[in-house]
Protein backbone atom coordinates (compact mmCIF):
# COMPACT_ATOMS: atom_id res chain seq x y z
CA UNK A 1 0.00 0.00 0.00
CA UNK A 2 1.52 3.33 1.05
CA UNK A 3 4.50 3.63 3.40
CA UNK A 4 5.04 7.18 4.70
CA UNK A 5 8.56 8.47 5.25
CA UNK A 6 9.96 10.20 8.33
CA UNK A 7 7.40 11.89 10.55
CA UNK A 8 4.47 11.51 8.14
CA UNK A 9 1.27 9.52 8.49
CA UNK A 10 -1.31 8.27 5.99
CA UNK A 11 -4.96 8.57 6.97
CA UNK A 12 -8.15 7.36 5.38
CA UNK A 13 -10.51 10.34 5.32
CA UNK A 14 -13.75 9.77 7.22
CA UNK A 15 -16.67 11.47 5.50
CA UNK A 16 -19.43 12.95 7.63
CA UNK A 17 -23.02 11.90 7.03
CA UNK A 18 -24.68 13.42 4.00
CA UNK A 19 -28.05 13.86 5.70
CA UNK A 20 -29.00 16.11 8.61
CA UNK A 21 -30.89 14.80 11.63
CA UNK A 22 -34.01 16.44 10.16
CA UNK A 23 -33.69 14.36 6.98
CA UNK A 24 -32.28 17.05 4.66
CA UNK A 25 -29.57 15.85 2.26
CA UNK A 26 -26.51 18.08 1.99
CA UNK A 27 -25.07 18.52 -1.53
CA UNK A 28 -21.32 18.05 -2.04
CA UNK A 29 -20.87 21.74 -2.85
CA UNK A 30 -22.23 22.77 0.57
CA UNK A 31 -20.16 20.35 2.66
CA UNK A 32 -17.10 21.37 4.59
CA UNK A 33 -13.94 19.40 3.97
CA UNK A 34 -13.67 16.55 6.48
CA UNK A 35 -11.03 16.95 9.17
CA UNK A 36 -11.15 13.48 10.67
CA UNK A 37 -9.51 10.26 9.54
CA UNK A 38 -8.27 6.83 10.51
CA UNK A 39 -4.51 6.30 10.60
CA UNK A 40 -3.61 3.48 8.21
CA UNK A 41 0.19 3.89 8.08
CA UNK A 42 2.82 5.59 10.24
CA UNK A 43 6.37 6.58 9.31
CA UNK A 44 9.40 5.67 11.43
CA UNK A 45 9.58 9.09 13.09
CA UNK A 46 11.74 12.17 12.82
CA UNK A 47 15.48 11.97 13.43
CA UNK A 48 16.63 14.18 16.30
CA UNK A 49 20.02 15.92 16.62
CA UNK A 50 21.57 12.77 18.11
CA UNK A 51 20.49 10.68 15.11
CA UNK A 52 17.83 8.83 17.11
CA UNK A 53 14.23 8.35 15.98
CA UNK A 54 11.61 10.24 17.98
CA UNK A 55 8.56 8.08 18.76
CA UNK A 56 5.33 8.85 16.91
CA UNK A 57 2.31 10.02 18.92
CA UNK A 58 -0.19 8.01 16.86
CA UNK A 59 -0.50 4.38 15.81
CA UNK A 60 -2.35 2.52 13.07
CA UNK A 61 -6.07 2.41 13.84
CA UNK A 62 -6.22 5.74 15.72
CA UNK A 63 -8.89 8.24 14.67
CA UNK A 64 -7.34 11.71 14.44
CA UNK A 65 -8.46 15.27 13.84
CA UNK A 66 -6.15 17.20 11.53
CA UNK A 67 -5.61 20.79 10.40
CA UNK A 68 -8.10 21.97 7.77
CA UNK A 69 -5.71 22.60 4.87
CA UNK A 70 -2.97 20.18 5.88
CA UNK A 71 -1.41 17.39 3.90
CA UNK A 72 -1.61 16.03 0.38
CA UNK A 73 -4.80 14.44 -0.93
CA UNK A 74 -4.54 11.21 -2.90
CA UNK A 75 -7.14 8.78 -4.20
CA UNK A 76 -6.44 5.07 -4.63
CA UNK A 77 -9.11 2.71 -5.97
CA UNK A 78 -11.78 5.35 -5.30
CA UNK A 79 -10.81 5.76 -1.63
CA UNK A 80 -9.62 9.18 -0.43
CA UNK A 81 -6.43 9.29 1.62
CA UNK A 82 -4.32 12.10 3.00
CA UNK A 83 -0.58 12.14 3.70
CA UNK A 84 0.35 14.62 6.38
CA UNK A 85 3.09 15.46 8.82
CA UNK A 86 2.54 14.36 12.41
CA UNK A 87 2.57 18.03 13.45
CA UNK A 88 -0.67 18.52 11.47
CA UNK A 89 -2.46 15.82 13.50
CA UNK A 90 -4.19 17.86 16.20
CA UNK A 91 -5.84 15.25 18.44
CA UNK A 92 -6.74 11.59 18.81
CA UNK A 93 -10.47 10.89 19.10
CA UNK A 94 -11.20 8.32 21.81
Amino acid sequence: MIKPLGDRIVIKVIEDTEQTSGGIFIPDSAKEKPQKGEVIAVGLGKLNDKGEREPMDVKVGDIVLYAKYAGTDIKIDGVEYKILSIKDALAIVE
